[in-house]
């Protein structure tokens, strides 16, 4: 069972970045997922997390109007859309699942995910 994130990468301010989430070993579409970040120095982080069925989402307040979660479920993979990318979203992003399909704890908390990603590094230049 993995989660594999990808799309990283160098933007500059006012850029945009789009993140993958796809996942080997069990079907994604039938979890919660969410993505996380950790920038240099601090803990991690929400960002955003959407319900298996795609019908709910969280996205933080600081991203809030900038980033988008959705998910294709045909596809098995869950994106982030990241825009108007501002220096302070300079992280290293993950994606992770809880333990059990259909699950999800109503918030979207570290402790309420049991898969994670590998991570990657967004970099945000000013």
């Amino acid at each position: 069972v993995q989660l594999q994130a990808s799309g990283g990468g160098l933007a500059q301010a006012g850029g945009s970045l789009r993140l993958s989430c796809a996942a080997s070993g069990f079907t994604l579409r039938s979890y919660a997922v969410g993505w996380f970040r950790q920038a240099p120095g601090k803990e991690r982080e929400a960002v955003s997390c959407i319900t298996w069925s795609g019908g709910s989402t969280y996205v933080a307040d600081s991203v809030k109007g900038r980033f988008t979660i959705s998910r294709d479920n045909a596809k098995n993979t869950v994106t982030l859309r990241m825009n108007s990318l501002k220096p302070e979203d300079t992280a290293v992003y993950y994606c992770a699942a809880p333990f059990s399909p259909h699950y999800y704890s109503g918030a979207c908390l570290e402790r309420g995910m049991g898969y994670w990603g590998n991570g990657t590094q967004v970099t945000v230049s000013s």
